[in-house]
């Protein structure tokens, strides 16, 4: 089926639902699923972003580009994953209890002003992999435009284009909590340093995939192949490691297997 046609029959889907609560991220996915939304119930569409100690700095600005870019109306929730029972030891399932809490209160919020239903970003792609958080969307019983449709991350990108949105191109990213062992205390000053740190390797290097996985004392970079050959140059690695140390880290190192998803659950 061609991109259009596609848009067009996930438009009319959305168009049946009557009002639509958008949980924008940030990321590639919501952003589409809000551009539909938005093109099918104008007004009646609204995107909702949470923020959060887990909740990259840069998610947010990126979902405040893309909500202005549709022109859906546009909400921050501020929610604190950190206060539920057992989540700050960052046990396995953490990302299902994440999902649980924050689901729940998007649909609270949903409710509580007269709409519908709360939408996510799973395309259906991510259907065939590990992602704990889609228990609880089915629980909660959020509704999944993209993947009930059909669509999968190669349409995603091409529908991100065709609404000429400010995060097309923009790679896969997960919460910060993600970026720690299972096991290893989730602390908001933990998080606040990871994501500091990215933030500065994101501006130096200029990578399409970056994850930096902390160790304790010790932080190891994950990077695409072309960004980690910069990194390798002596003087920016020397760079890299003094400004990494400033934040608290004793050693800093490059994982020569190069970024890959989910490398703590390997």
């Amino acid at each position: 089926m061609k991109l259009t046609a596609r848009i067009e029959r996930i438009t009319e889907q959305i168009r049946l639902k009557e009002s639509l609560v958008v949980g924008l991220s940030g990321g590639l996915d919501s952003s589409v699923v809000a551009a539909l939304a938005y093109r099918a119930l104008g007004d009646r569409a609204i995107a909702v972003t949470v923020n959060s100690p887990l909740t990259i700095s840069e998610d947010i600005e990126d979902a405040v580009r893309v909500a202005a870019s549709i022109g859906i109306d546009h909400l921050i929730l501020n929610l604190n994953e950190l206060e539920l029972p057992g989540f700050r030891v960052n046990p396995p399932e953490r990302c299902y209890l994440c999902k649980q809490y924050r689901f729940a209160k998007l649909v609270e919020f949903a409710r509580e002003r007269g709409y519908r239903l709360m939408a996510d970003g799973t395309n259906h792609d991510d259907l065939g992999e590990h992602r704990p958080g889609l228990k609880a969307a089915r629980e909660l019983g959020i509704y999944s435009p993209l993947a009930e449709g059909g669509m999968g991350r190669a349409d995603v990108v091409a529908a991100a284009e065709f609404f000429k949105l400010p995060v097309a191109g923009k790679a896969h990213n997960s919460c910060l909590a993600t970026r720690l062992p299972y096991g290893e205390e989730l602390t908001p000053e933990r998080l606040a340093r990871i994501n500091a740190a990215e933030r500065y390797l994101h501006e130096r290097l200029q990578p399409r995939e970056l994850r930096l996985r902390e160790h304790g004392s010790l932080a190891r970079i994950e990077l695409d192949r072309a960004a980690l050959g910069r990194l390798l140059d002596e003087d920016i690695s020397r760079e890299v490691s003094q400004h990494l140390k400033q934040l608290g880290y004793k050693h800093i190192t490059a994982d020569i297997e190069a970024y890959r998803f989910g490398s703590f659950d390997e």
